[in-house]
């Protein structure tokens, strides 16, 4: 097997620039007990725009540029449940003109590897005409300091 091909691995803390620490909720929990794989898609959210909102350059509401997500990956290592706290590693991998790749891992609350980790690619855009558009400078800022 190639090392492209590789089956994905847990990973640790160390790789992650930022972190931050979700809930989960009694509903998180599906018929077979742990937190059901769509919910991961809404923590790698939460994660990313919590940070681009906390550091000042995404204004949800007014801001002239906003991200799309075009692609979103997950790989899942181990289950997690209600009533556990999950703590989302933060990363970037790629900056484009106007795109961006960001990589989540998900850690169970002061364990050392990752129970999930994934991707996804925002891609900017005008949020009028929804043409992509370059990223803004204080946004690159951001961005770099996490890869």
């Amino acid at each position: 097997m190639s090392e492209s091909h590789a089956k994905p691995q847990p990973e640790g803390r160390e790789g992650y620039k930022a972190f931050r620490a979700i809930s989960t909720r009694w509903m998180d929990n599906d018929a077979y007990g742990h937190v059901n794989n769509v919910v991961y898609y809404s923590w790698f959210d939460t994660a990313v725009n919590a940070h681009l909102i906390e550091q000042g350059v995404l204004d949800i509401r007014r801001g002239e540029t906003i991200g799309l997500v075009i692609e979103t990956q997950c790989n899942y290592f181990a289950p997690v449940a209600f009533p556990q706290v999950v703590e989302a590693g933060l990363r970037v991998a790629r900056i484009g003109t106007s795109s961006v790749r960001y990589e989540v891992g998900l850690f169970v609350q002061g364990e050392p590897l990752t129970v999930a980790k994934g991707h996804f690619v925002h891609v900017y855009v005008d949020r009028a005409s929804r043409r992509p558009a370059a990223l803004p400078a204080p946004l690159k800022k951001v961005l770099e300091a996490l890869q």
